[in-house]
């Protein structure tokens, strides 16, 4: 057995130890404040233990910054889709629209042709709009946005920008039906550019061939020679191009040629007309519409 007052004894060297490596310690920790305040001496320690410890830091950061990263990426793609498909609705948008321009431009540049044909009209003219057209094969006809209220008649000449198109059939209050020049059972007086030569021009059911029939094979007519409109009848006015001569033949024996002409306007691509009144027609049409004037007329 221990003697007594042993346990005491152990106790008080015990707690005597502790307080001894205390003190110790402190005036260490503050010998190395000291030193590394002034001197800066445990920079490099700071440096090595920095470096053993930056693996650590990382394996313990790694799972928020893979956090962050991956809700950044998932955010960022998801705002790129949406973009990405915002973008797709303004490109076909813009497309929609710019195919529309394109069609605007180009009326636009019909307008304007027609427009400077007009200024080259001497007779009072008017725009139509083509609004239908007969799909018959057999039947060169076309229905237009313009009618009796527009004081359209029978009769009643068109043209495009680039020469002669065809001429009124029917008209109704609010429309009218013309009829091209290719037509089969249409025919136009029409005259040589170059030497005054007049004949006639027949539709042949084809918008880009029309035949003069009635010239002799000892007729003055060349290759690409220009046919333009003779007024002969009053109601196309005179002048104005019907087609270029685009074949000739002539065959021993035959008294007549066979003459073929390339319509000058654009007989199955126009989408505008000019109506034509000539100072002829619109006087006859007048007189034919009053009594009075008819008598007088008379």
């Amino acid at each position: 057995m221990s003697a007594p007052g042993g346990i005491g004894n152990d106790f008080v060297r015990g707690g005597t130890s502790q307080s001894f490596r205390f003190i110790l310690i402190c005036i260490v920790s503050l010998a190395l404040m000291f030193l590394d305040h002034r001197e800066s001496h445990l920079t490099t320690i700071r440096q090595a233990f920095s470096v053993v410890v930056y693996p650590i830091q990382l394996a313990v950061d790694l799972p928020i910054r893979g956090w962050r990263w991956a809700e950044m990426a998932f955010a960022e793609r998801a705002e790129l889709l949406a973009e990405n498909e915002a973008l797709k609705l303004e490109r076909l948008d813009a497309g929609v629209r710019l195919q529309r321009f394109d069609s605007l431009e180009a009326e636009n540049r019909r307008l304007r042709a027609m427009l400077d044909s007009s200024a080259r009209v001497a007779d009072r003219v008017l725009v139509a709009e083509i609004l239908a057209v007969d799909l018959d094969p057999y039947r060169q006809r076309f229905t237009i946005n313009r009618g009796l209220g527009d004081g359209v008649y029978v009769g009643q000449a068109l043209l495009d920008a680039d020469g002669i198109i065809g001429q009124i059939m029917r008209v109704e209050p609010l429309t009218s039906e013309a009829v091209l020049i290719s037509d089969a059972d249409h025919a136009l007086p029409v005259a040589i550019n170059r030497n005054g030569l007049r004949t006639i021009i027949i539709g042949t059911g084809d918008t880009i061939r029309l035949r003069m029939p009635y010239l002799p094979t000892s007729a003055d007519v060349e290759m690409g020679d220009l046919v333009i409109s003779s007024g002969l009848g009053g109601v196309f006015p005179s002048g104005y191009p019907v087609g270029y001569v685009s074949e000739i033949e002539r065959l021993p024996g035959q008294g007549f040629a066979e003459i073929y002409v390339e319509p000058a306007a654009k007989l199955d691509r126009a989408r505008e007309v000019l109506l034509v009144w000539t100072a002829e027609a619109e006087l006859t049409n007048n007189v034919d519409d009053d009594p009075t004037n008819l008598a007088e007329a008379r």
